[in-house]
């Protein structure tokens, strides 16, 4: 695999689309087994703790490819570019480079971000469903019953991270633990998962447009 491939893994942790979709990747280049990566975002002030996430991920997932010897992951034009830089560079950890900054764990982090993505891929999901029959009983709806499409992979892939059951047996609708929603709950439930998803959906828009305005060779659209 190939680094900027690897880096189609690494996903926004607010918008859940991939960073190299998203046009956050500035450069890459490739020396032998050495690799460089610069990374931007839309502008200086993104969240220090959703910046880091990203290049640390990227540096992971880059680092775990076979063929590395060396990975510099470096955020560009960030009020907090130096700090991150040399917390990456130092393997010094999300506490490590931030200090008492870092009033949240990276991983507790990553899971909020992970429950919100699983709400709205859910929501998504069981939408394409009822465009398909109007009149599916949403609470007995299981894996196996959603149809072929990206938003039922996108789901699956969600409910992976979560660590939540595939069985195709198992229902759709559930919390961040597994749990299924009270009949009674569902409408509620998924007007929630809907306001989720449309916010996601709309920063992501967003962030492109600031993307585009701050670095006007960006001609990276939405998918």
């Amino acid at each position: 695999m190939d680094a900027h491939t690897a880096l189609d893994a690494v996903l926004d942790p607010e918008l859940d689309e991939p960073i190299t979709d998203l046009g956050f990747v500035r450069s890459v280049d490739v020396d032998g087994g050495r690799v460089t990566v610069h990374l931007r975002l839309p502008t200086s002030f993104c969240a220090p703790n959703f910046a880091y996430l990203m290049a640390s991920d990227a540096k992971d997932v880059l680092t775990a490819l076979p063929w590395t010897t060396e990975v510099v992951v470096e955020l560009d034009d960030h009020h907090d570019s130096d700090l991150i830089n040399r917390g990456l560079a130092a393997d010094a950890g999300y506490r490590g480079t931030f200090g008492h900054e870092a009033e949240e764990d990276l991983e507790e982090l990553r899971q909020t971000f992970r429950r919100k993505a699983h709400q709205a891929a859910m929501e998504r999901a069981l939408t394409v469903l009822v465009r398909a029959d109007e009149h599916v009983d949403l609470h007995a709806v299981t894996l196996a019953d959603l149809p072929s499409a990206p938003s039922s992979e996108a789901l699956l892939r969600r409910r992976e991270a979560l660590g939540l059951s595939l069985d195709p047996s198992s229902p759709v609708l559930v919390d961040e633990h597994g749990t299924p929603f009270p009949p009674e709950e569902i409408p509620l439930r998924l007007r929630f998962a809907r306001s989720v998803r449309i916010s996601i959906e709309g920063n992501a828009h967003f962030c492109r447009g600031l993307l585009r305005t701050r670095y006007p060779e960006s001609t990276v659209e939405a998918s």
